[in-house]
């Protein structure tokens, strides 16, 4: 059986990156290998064994484009209000709160932000099959 472990994203700024993701989400630098053309820092949480891969490729300046693929990685969470809260006053200015309905039921209650390279994050209230 197949085990998701991580994902990988390209950034422009190692430190700046690395700071974003450990503030809105306590992801702490498991692992940094540091190569000629390139570097690669291992991200994860002390409860997941999935990490978020940065790639920095040196002398990059240009910003990566979006393209029309990438849709978000998503992390749930306890206390979505709460969440929100705290990444407003960190600075990080999340999106507003939506609620998510199917069927007359609550299917997810959510909010989106943006990394320091405009990469999409979605934060998701525990619940149902976000848990």
């Amino acid at each position: 059986m197949a085990k998701a472990i991580h994902t990988m994203i390209r950034v422009l700024d190692e430190a700046r990156s690395v700071q974003f993701y450990q503030t809105a989400f306590g992801l702490d630098v498991a692992e940094r290998f540091e190569f000629d053309d390139f570097t690669l820092v291992y991200l994860r949480d002390a409860d997941s064994g999935f990490e978020i891969e940065l790639t920095v490729n040196h002398g990059r300046t240009d910003p990566y484009a979006m393209g029309d693929g990438y849709g978000h990685i998503a992390f749930v969470v306890d206390d979505l209000e709460g969440e929100h809260a705290r990444f407003e006053a960190a600075g990080l200015s999340p999106n507003k709160i939506v609620a998510f309905n199917r069927e007359g039921e609550l299917m997810a209650k959510f909010f989106f932000v943006q990394d320091p390279d405009g990469y999409k994050i979605e934060v998701l209230q525990k619940h149902g099959r976000y848990v």
